[in-house]
């Protein structure tokens, strides 16, 4: 019985990791690299058609996005994941896809005029939607038979709709082995998602680390933050732009909006229009509001069963044709744009940010982690110019971070995590951080915990039966 870590190890990037147990191979998480690549993802060690299944934890792109490759190249077998990830990722993957082509077809104009080779897309919508035919929904809690010897199990880890941690029981030479892959851990308290579920017991246990250095600070009151921010731009006549993740940020932030409104928190601007310009994230939206009885938390609930939709309101605009996103820059009213990539890389948001950035009167807001290498964290760390569709663009609005809205636990939070395992795990592996976080978690579960920890680089290689 094997691991082998082929992604997201010492980056944050790229979540897959390989489990080969009973001669079968199965990978759980598959996704893409997103900003600064410091440790290249390992080829997986046999082709596609060889794998025997695939486990996904939750719908994000760097869980993800490299599912329709596989499916490219002749994987045809299961992908399991809950029924709320597999709806997600029917909507992302395709979205991702469509981003490959676009992409595509830019670089090929350019490499005609320069007489280069022609980029491939690494796949096309078509993919996209051909790996969606072989996604099997799981509820949480129920034990899937993924295949001889190994059984599975999804439980909520309240990081996004429908994420989960997943459970394997590997039988092997008679004797049964539990690992737990955390998936992405969420944060408590967070709006309408419910909080993660801590598991109890694992031989094994393969951990995130995204904020294993430090912690998110004392719970900020993000609605009267938000309301500042509003008002302060809103005052000058700006336009709030908000980078946001289509699926999970973009909905928590229409409910501070919602509320916000419902309040009547704004002085003379409370009838703002916001737009969200993302058809993933419209779509995505959709299937929060039909979640809700399974995902939402007991605050979100109450309201939908007061009648009232926690993430709608008057004002709320939703574009999704190409001329709706346009037609947005015609509006000369102060609003708010939420629109995606969350990080700044592709999408609708670059041409909002390039309407915007040199406009002193309006305001960027991130609500989310910025990797390093993306246009996203460049703008945090203070870049005073970028380049937006060959132009170079001053920066001369305010930048600002809505601090602690995090999918993502803290440090305290992932110890918490780590420490509900009782007995302790013969090991624990910490990937899904940054370089030198990932070592100053594995040394601090050590020092705190006891725990016998490692993290592991791209390509290494565990026997589990050895060690």
């Amino acid at each position: 019985m094997k691991l082998t870590f082929l992604g997201a190890a010492h980056e944050v990037t790229g979540s897959c990791t390989l489990l080969t147990a009973n001669g079968r191979n199965y990978l759980i998480d598959c996704g893409m690299e997103q900003g600064r690549d410091i440790y290249e993802n390992q080829p997986l060690p046999m082709a596609p058609g060889e794998l025997d299944g695939i486990l996904l934890t939750h719908a994000h792109i760097d869980h993800s996005g490299r599912i329709p490759l596989m499916v490219k190249q002749g994987y045809g077998g299961p992908i399991y994941a809950t029924n709320i990830t597999a709806r997600l990722c029917d909507i992302m993957l395709r979205d991702s896809g469509h981003i490959q082509e676009f992409e595509a077809e830019w670089r090929n104009r350019k490499a005609q005029r320069s007489g280069a080779a022609l980029y491939e897309p690494l796949y096309t919508v078509q993919d996209a939607i051909n790996a969606m035919g072989q996604f099997q929904g799981c509820n949480y809690g129920e034990v899937v038979q993924i295949g001889p010897g190994l059984k599975a199990r999804f439980t909520d880890v309240g990081h996004l709709l429908g994420s989960a941690s997943i459970e394997l029981w590997v039988e092997e030479d008679g004797k049964t082995t539990k690992l737990v892959f955390s998936g992405d851990i969420g944060n408590l308290n967070q709006p309408l998602l419910k909080d993660p579920i801590y598991l109890k017991e694992a031989d094994f246990v393969v951990m995130e680390s995204t904020y294993g250095d430090r912690l998110h600070g004392e719970k900020p009151d993000y609605v009267a933050e938000l309301t500042e921010i509003l008002q302060e731009t809103f005052d000058k006549g700006g336009n709030l732009v908000i980078p946001s993740f289509a699926v999970g940020r973009t909905q928590e932030m229409l409910y501070f909006l919602r509320q916000i409104k419902a309040e009547g928190r704004l002085k003379g601007h409370n009838g703002f229009k916001v737009y969200v310009d993302s058809p993933l994230a419209v779509e995505a939206t959709h299937i929060f509001k039909d979640q809700w009885a399974e995902c939402y938390d007991a605050e979100a609930r109450a309201l939908v069963e007061q009648g009232v939709n926690p993430i709608s309101f008057a004002g709320l605009k939703l574009a999704v044709t190409t001329e709706d996103s346009k037609a947005i820059n015609f509006d000369r009213g102060p609003k708010v744009i939420l629109s995606a990539s969350g990080m700044c890389e592709a999408g609708r948001i670059r041409h909002h940010l390039k309407h915007n950035l040199w406009q002193p009167e309006s305001t960027v807001l991130f609500v989310g982690y910025q990797t390093p290498g993306t246009l996203g964290r460049a703008l945090v760390e203070g870049a005073k110019e970028v380049r937006l569709f060959g132009e170079t663009i001053e920066v001369r609005c305010r930048v600002e971070v809505l601090a602690g809205v995090s999918g993502h636990a803290d440090n305290e939070g992932l110890m918490r995590w780590a420490g509900s395992f009782e007995p302790k795990p013969a090991r624990v592996f910490v990937t899904h951080g940054e370089d030198e976080v990932c070592d100053i978690f594995a040394n601090r579960l050590q020092a705190e915990l006891g725990l016998a920890a490692t993290a592991p680089y791209n390509g290494g290689c565990y026997d589990l039966v050895t060690g």
